[in-house]
């Protein structure tokens, strides 16, 4: 499965679901938006609150829910938030992941990114075994400045499948 931006947040979310996360044998999360507490403070993410919802209100009740930072760290890994104990879902496993950001992005800010795989490498060790992650430092949204980085971003994501998935390159 693929998905960038808003599709960046879908694949999170598959990832952290149970059953969802066994469906596929590979995931590509590019330029993902994917804690839905601070999206509001980073770059564009206060324009999209017409859309989301403010996790500064109620409407944090809907948003957690479909949170996949808060959904790993607390549901999938178990982690207390804000002092409460999380039921923690059993069963999970993160599927192969390869994570894809821009230094440069004005829109999702890399941050979110950059937090979900130091949480998968760090707090889901054994439970993340194969986590991928790469940033280019030049580019926008896209993760890419011109056609030759482009290339460059899309060679990566089909090697990274064609390996994960045991195709024959």
């Amino acid at each position: 499965v693929i998905g960038g931006s808003n599709g960046g947040l879908m694949v999170g979310n598959m990832l952290t679901r149970p059953v969802a996360s066994k469906l596929f044998g590979a995931a590509v999360c590019q330029v993902p938006l994917l804690d839905m507490k601070v999206f509001s403070k980073l770059l564009a993410g206060a324009s999209w609150m017409g859309e989301y919802g403010d996790p500064d209100t109620d409407d944090w009740k809907y948003l957690r829910r479909h949170s996949p930072y808060q959904r790993l760290r607390h549901d999938c890994l178990g982690i207390p938030e804000d002092g409460a104990q999380p039921d923690k879902i059993e069963g999970w496993a993160c599927p192969k992941v390869l994570f894809t950001t821009s230094t440069r992005d004005d829109r999702v800010h890399p941050g979110h990114a950059r937090k979900m795989v130091r949480a998968l490498q760090e707090e889901a060790k054994g439970l993340a075994p194969t986590v991928y992650y790469w940033e280019n430092i030049e580019g926008g949204h896209g993760g890419a400045a011109d056609n030759k980085q482009r290339a460059h971003m899309w060679a990566l994501t089909y090697h990274f499948l064609g390996k994960m998935l045991g195709l024959k390159m």
